[in-house]
């Protein structure tokens, strides 16, 4: 199983997902990626603090570059496999020829479930 709902991402650990990427820039127009721009897939342990006022820094667990020329993030079997069940956070980010980073989804849900065998 994998579902995208207003950017949290749910797989079953194991399996596969494609979900097509859309990008807008700041006046909401739809933005076609240019030569030299890149977009990166980041997830990470969900670790905030009690409060929920401070992130702990954590290691990627998956870390994916998306290609420009179809902006489908896949997410492949062994991707997921050896990760614990549970909760975890993505990033997407977009990065331009000329180095300007822009996180256009930002500490979003990701959540591996288990499968019934």
């Amino acid at each position: 199983m994998f579902k995208v709902q207003n950017n949290a991402i749910t797989i079953t650990r194991g399996d596969s997902g494609i979900a097509e990427i859309t990008l807008y820039t700041d006046g909401g127009d739809e933005y076609t990626p240019q030569e030299g721009d890149s977009v990166h897939f980041y997830a990470k342990p969900n670790k905030f603090t009690l409060k929920m006022t401070e992130f702990v820094a954590a290691e990627p667990v998956i870390e994916k570059t998306i290609p420009i020329t179809d902006l489908n993030l896949r997410l492949n079997p062994q991707d997921t496999k050896d990760l614990p069940f549970g909760e975890y956070l993505y990033d997407l980010e977009l990065t331009f020829a000329d180095g300007y980073v822009d996180t256009f989804v930002n500490c979003a849900p990701f959540r591996i479930v288990p499968e019934v065998d």
